[in-house]
């Protein structure tokens, strides 16, 4: 599979994405880990914690909230904020959670089969692949399947990875199980992106909350949310002739 080099590419098509392998991130002190855990405890105990590292800034340190939002903890555990923390670089912002969790999605993706996916392949030789979290009655996601066949044309195997934004259960939850559940997913997952009438058919084994599990790991706040396998995430719509240029499949328009 042909790929070129494709970060000189995202900094000029996106200043606010880097792709960088994840940093080492220094272990916790117990003692630390303790604390900063006890007082979030103290406010939330109905969540769960867990202390990922020291953060860029100073005195902070990052800490996941089970099916939640990453946090920035002082070490006394007595303060933190959420959100995402830039990094400024000449000519770019770089968000540092994505910095550090590009290495994560390239080694998953590089290594999880594909069997739970439903994926559109070009007739001819694949010469790069999107990794997608959808939804349905996302508008940006009907507007990017609608150019599915252009992708493929280019070259470009779409894999589909299931992400109901109202979370589960829900009505968009409903609606993308029974495409994963369907028999013809490929036909079912188009019908229902059209606003077509599509009988409503969950199956006990689907794989969509492990995909929306997987989509929030991995820093998916939105659809339609693009993974490329050399961990880059590309959150939003954008047009197949410009996935082309990010991929190094076309030459950049002067």
């Amino acid at each position: 599979m042909l790929i070129k080099p494709i970060a000189a590419r995202l900094a000029a098509a996106f200043t606010m994405i880097i792709t960088l392998s994840s940093p080492v991130l220094a272990e916790v002190p117990a003692a630390v880990n303790d604390l900063i855990v006890a007082q979030l405890k103290s406010g939330r105990p109905d969540l769960e914690y867990s202390v990922v590292g020291k953060s860029a800034i100073a005195g902070f340190y990052e800490v996941q909230v089970q099916n939640g939002p990453l946090l920035y903890v002082s070490a006394d555990g007595n303060h933190f904020f959420d959100g995402s923390l830039y990094l400024i670089k000449s000519g770019q912002f770089v968000n540092i959670r994505d910095m550090q969790m590009a290495g994560e999605r390239r080694q998953l993706f590089a290594s999880r089969g594909t069997e739970d996916m439903i994926i559109f392949k070009p007739a001819g030789a694949t010469k790069a692949i999107m990794n997608v979290f959808t939804d349905i009655d996302c508008g940006y996601c009907r507007k990017l399947h609608q150019e599915v066949a252009e992708l493929n044309a280019l070259g470009i195997e779409v894999r589909y990875l299931a992400y109901p934004r109202a979370g589960i259960p829900s009505a968009s939850y409903d609606k993308i199980a029974t495409a994963w559940c369907a028999q013809d997913q490929q036909q079912t997952l188009t019908k229902a992106k059209r606003g077509e009438s599509v009988a409503t058919a969950v199956c006990a084994d689907n794989p969509v909350a492990e995909h929306y599990a997987l989509g929030q790991r991995i820093g998916v706040a939105g659809t339609p949310a693009i993974v490329l396998m050399d961990g880059t995430l590309i959150p939003g719509y954008q047009p197949a002739a410009s996935f082309a240029q990010i991929l190094g499949l076309t030459e950049p328009s002067s």
